[in-house]
């Protein structure tokens, strides 16, 4: 199935979401990897806020290169995503709603998207400007001394991605190495 969504993601929305999915994504998606995930879970164990409200969005596990002149944003492959395990059920619990990374997840993990009814998305390793294409505008908006790795705000449209992990379990990695397996 495609589908085209809009952000902040809806319980509804992510419900109906199976791996396998295409999706294309218009609105906000706000960056960050390993760096940044410390921060932020450090930020909550003091009690404070985060630069933004987690509630419905999604986090996109990139380190975009600079822009260059006429660009809004460099290069913006998906980072590796198992880097962010660690951190990423504390968010989940505080509302996420998607990841947008490559490589599989830890079992934690799925389990606290089942739990919290959170979807993963895979972007294409390889295809940067590709996917850079399809961002619109984008701000640094939090720990801008971390560089590539400060969270970001991005606004995009027909932002391409395939649900790898939907909130009920379904895992594109388990489930096509069974198929190959099965290939005689």
């Amino acid at each position: 199935m495609v589908y085209n969504l809009e952000t902040p993601l809806t319980e509804e929305a992510v419900g109906m979401l199976k791996a396998g999915d295409k999706v294309l994504l218009t609105g906000v998606v706000y960056t960050g990897r390993d760096a940044a995930h410390k921060k932020m879970v450090e930020q909550l164990e003091r009690g404070e806020s985060l630069p933004f409200d987690l509630h419905g969005n999604i986090l996109y596990y990139v380190g975009p290169t600079p822009a260059k002149p006429g660009q809004v944003i460099g290069s913006a492959g998906p980072t590796t995503s198992y880097r962010m395990d660690a951190y990423a059920p504390v968010l989940m619990d505080r509302g996420l709603k998607g990841m947008i990374g490559k490589g599989d997840r830890n079992r934690a993990v799925v389990e606290s998207m089942i739990k919290n009814q959170v979807v993963y998305f895979g972007a294409v390793g390889g295809a940067a400007a590709l996917i850079a294409s399809a961002i619109e505008e984008a701000e640094v908006i939090a720990y801008e001394e971390l560089g590539t790795e400060a969270v970001r705000k991005l606004k995009v449209r027909n932002f391409p991605v395939t649900v790898v992990i939907d909130a009920q379990g379904g895992n594109l990695y388990e489930t096509e190495k069974a198929k190959y397996r099965n290939v005689e």
